[in-house]
């Protein structure tokens, strides 16, 4: 930083953490084990086909986080794929043989333990068009001829992530992806940037493959999810709102998306990212939030809407437009119910089956469970109760699935109640 005067680089470097070099503390993961981050591929077998682009890089790691959801790996990898990428780091993140080269094993055939899914990342404009024209003459496509065979039988599914400079897209590769995809395939949408079709991020990839090789019940059915805070404005600079952060609705539609789940997630006000392979509608204000909802009932016939965001009960009975002068005109704002949209849903949309939430504060369990029982009695299926006062031991959220005829059940944590949201659905959605 040689353009800072010398107090201020010592000011700037003093703000930096120090670190005294220390151990780290110990671990119950093995050097090859991974944390575990769901069991959405548990006792899946998914083959890594890595060809040869820059982006092999990335292999590695794609690899572990596929293993996080619980797959069993091994890796296909190229000649060419080599020049990114090594044996060793793939054997390391896999913790299986790597496969470079087809013996007397019939590795492209796999017969005695067949692979669930196919992976083709990086997807390079040469093994894209190779597969497409049927061409088997090396390791990677010989083994996605045999894997194309198996899922027009039915018996696997395969995934592409082309991968390359947007020079390469010429009409030969549109031709050949539109073909895979009519066969069956699954292509996997690009991160586009810089003129190029960019290999998609980690997490969206290992998503792709939770959702194609899902076999929930509620694979391909169109699931509407709301979340976050939805503001009321009292004039062009103030807002009312709620600390209610839509880390919940996040949680929910990301573990249906996972599910295989057409999910449309309608997100109210806040500074939360959803993962980009979630298709996702901002709701900066109340009004806003109102007809997002209504319109996408009206667009498509939903099989559920699941309701967690947090609507605002109240708006100003009139917005200033401007700024309110600072003061004693802040004091008296007349305040007047807003809509039930919850209400005008089981009104205009009653096939659309609902899950709503209940928020409480200063009340008793028995309490919190009456209320919720009560709106079981509007046509609700299922209400998620919750109350400020319970909190895990962690400080994390504690809800109640209640639904007519069932005990309520408890689950701690978001990521937990989420996956009971899906557990119920997966059973009582006709």
């Amino acid at each position: 930083m040689p353009w800072i005067r010398p107090a201020k680089r010592r000011t700037l470097l003093g703000a930096m953490k120090h670190w005294e070099p220390t151990p780290p503390a110990r671990s119950e993961l093995g050097d090859h084990d991974v944390r575990p981050f769901g069991q959405h591929l548990a006792g899946k077998r998914v083959a890594l086909m890595v060809s040869g682009g820059i982006a092999a890089i990335k292999a590695p790691f794609i690899a572990r986080a596929l293993r996080k959801q619980g797959a069993d790996v091994i890796a296909y990898c190229s000649k060419e794929a080599l020049r990114y990428t090594t044996e060793d780091a793939l054997e390391w993140s896999t913790t299986n043989p790597v496969v470079t080269r087809l013996t007397a094993s019939a590795e492209h055939l796999n017969d005695a333990s067949s692979f669930d899914g196919y992976l083709l990342a990086p997807a390079t404009y040469n093994t894209t068009n190779k597969v497409a024209l049927g061409i088997a003459d090396g390791v990677l496509t010989a083994t996605l001829a045999a894997a194309l065979g198996r899922m027009e039988r039915g018996d696997t599914k395969v995934l592409i992530a082309p991968t390359m400079h947007g020079d390469m897209h010429t009409s030969i590769l549109t031709e050949s992806l539109r073909k895979l995809q009519g066969m069956g395939a699954r292509v996997i949408p690009p991160r586009e940037d810089y003129g190029k079709h960019n290999i998609p991020d980690t997490r969206t990839l290992v998503a792709e493959v939770c959702a194609e090789l899902s076999t929930s019940p509620l694979k391909g059915r169109r699931i509407l999810v709301t979340g976050g805070p939805t503001p009321v404005p009292l004039d062009n600079v103030r807002i009312i709102t709620n600390r209610f952060t839509g880390k919940l609705g996040t949680a929910i539609a990301d573990e249906l998306t996972l599910r295989g789940a057409d999910v449309k997630f309608i997100l109210g006000k806040t500074g939360l990212t959803p993962p980009s392979y979630i298709d996702c509608t901002r709701a900066r204000t109340f009004d806003e939030y109102r007809a997002a909802v209504l319109d996408t009932l009206a667009a498509d016939e939903y099989a559920a809407g699941i309701f967690s965001a947090a609507v605002a009960d109240y708006k100003p009975q009139e917005v200033t437009e401007g700024k309110i002068p600072s003061g004693g005109a802040l004091k008296n704002i007349p305040l007047i119910p807003t809509e039930k949209v919850i209400d005008l849903v089981r009104e205009k949309f009653p096939e659309t089956a609902m899950i709503s939430f209940k928020y409480q504060e200063s009340l008793t369990h028995d309490e919190l469970m009456a209320i919720a029982k009560d709106r079981l009695a509007r046509g609700h299926v299922a209400v998620v109760a919750n109350r400020g006062e319970e909190t895990g031991p962690g400080g994390e959220q504690i809800a109640y699935i209640v639904s007519e005829g069932a005990e309520p059940q408890r689950f701690q944590d978001k990521p937990e109640i989420a996956a009971g949201i899906a557990d119920f659905l997966e059973k009582n959605l006709g």
